[in-house]
């Protein structure tokens, strides 16, 4: 009877195992998946060791948005679009693999362009407003102040930028783009250390983004560690974690 029972035991065990996977499959595929933040081109918003929930069901679903992206069928279903402004995590168009995080800037038909470090949209200038520098690396990894904004997209968002460069960054003078039929144009709020919508696919770069690459919207920072601290080393949490930063918004 006790073999029955422990038999018994280790069906139920397995049971649960299997019933919490399947849980977290759902969650993960259809309502928030997270993800680490490794690069510095969404600083201030978002910093390296940033860790954030993305909404996967704001734009609906793509063979993108799936994990490990299955040719399951074309197109979005319960499609949502964007909204200028929104932190959108999407798969890099040039290889459909790599996952990037940027800002909605532009929608389509919108007319973009950067004269001297100032953003148009439409051929009108967006509003920006200096506030207090802010601090962070510069190319050569030194730290230093860099000028800061508050810029107030067309539509009201108002987000935090810096120009690193200030307004003669390599990027900071642009082509005038016109956002193609169904695709986005994407930029990060560190201006002069991004690589996004600026630059072609052929140089390296991200150029228009369409609305079926798109994973979902960045919504929370749950976790935050130090730059180049190792997550899962718990003992360093007391002074690796950015307790300031848990539970921040992620855009």
């Amino acid at each position: 009877m006790a073999e029955t029972r422990d038999e018994g035991g280790l069906l139920e065990t397995i049971k649960v195992i299997v019933q919490a996977l399947a849980i977290a499959l759902v969650i993960r595929t259809l309502l928030f998946q997270p993800f680490n933040i490794p690069s510095g081109s969404m600083i201030p918003t978002l910093l390296i060791g940033d860790y954030v929930f993305v909404s996967k069901y704001a734009y609906g679903y793509s063979n993108y948005s799936i994990p490990f992206g299955p040719n399951l069928f074309s197109g979005r279903i319960l499609g949502s679009e964007p909204k200028r402004g929104d932190v959108v995590v999407f798969k890099l168009p040039r290889d459909n693999e790599t996952d990037y995080i940027k800002r909605v800037i532009g929608l389509p038909g919108d007319r973009i362009q950067m004269i001297d470090g100032r953003l148009y949209i439409n051929n009108a200038i967006v509003t920006r407003e200096a506030v207090a520098k802010a601090r962070t690396e510069a190319r050569d990894g030194h730290e230093v102040d860099v000028a800061t904004y508050k810029e107030t997209l067309p539509g009201g968002v108002e987000h935090t930028i810096i120009e690193v460069e200030g307004d003669h960054g390599i990027n900071d003078n642009t082509e005038l783009f016109v956002v193609p039929p169904g695709h986005y144009f994407m930029m990060g709020d560190n201006r002069d250390n991004s690589t996004d919508s600026r630059i072609a696919p052929e140089l390296g770069g991200v150029g228009y983004v369409p609305y079926e690459n798109l994973v979902g919207r960045a919504e929370r920072i749950f976790f935050s560690v130090k730059k180049d601290e190792p997550a899962l080393a718990f003992w360093r949490w007391p002074w690796s974690v950015r307790w300031d930063r848990l539970l921040k918004s992620a855009h």
